[in-house]
């Protein structure tokens, strides 16, 4: 904080025909200060929540699945979307030998039937994968 207000004084010394606001302004650009706080990410829960969505299979299943996460978040997004759905997916998380898939808002069970669809559609030995469900 010292070194903020020596700062403020060399401003102030060298600009004397400065109001003390645009002073301020000057200093917090010098160093980056900023008056909004930073976006932070709560992921926490306590339990399982209508959020999520449980996919039952085979561990081999999950980690084939996990292995392009990424692009089968962006797949179940598109898919959502082409139905008019407001869900879209968060991430997707391996528990066990569970999938969970969790969104943005509680589901519908259309949007349930979707996941499982596109699930089951992927390249995987289905006879190891049930319908998806809530927790």
């Amino acid at each position: 904080m010292s070194k903020n207000i020596g700062t403020i004084l060399k401003i102030k010394e060298n600009f004397l025909e400065l109001s003390n606001k645009k002073i301020e302004q000057i200093n917090k650009l010098i160093f980056n200060i900023s008056d909004k706080p930073k976006p932070r990410i709560n992921m926490m829960t306590k339990g399982p929540s209508r959020k999520q969505i449980i996919v039952p299979m085979s561990s081999s299943n999950a980690n084939k699945i996990m292995a392009a996460s990424g692009e089968h978040i962006a797949n179940l997004n598109c898919s959502l979307k082409n139905t008019k759905s407001g869900l879209s997916i968060d991430f997707i998380r391996v528990d066990h030998q569970d999938l969970i898939v969790t969104s943005n808002r509680v589901t519908s069970l259309s949007d349930i039937s979707i996941i499982s669809k596109y699930v089951k559609s992927y390249d995987v030995n289905t006879n190891d994968i049930q319908d998806a469900q809530l927790p």
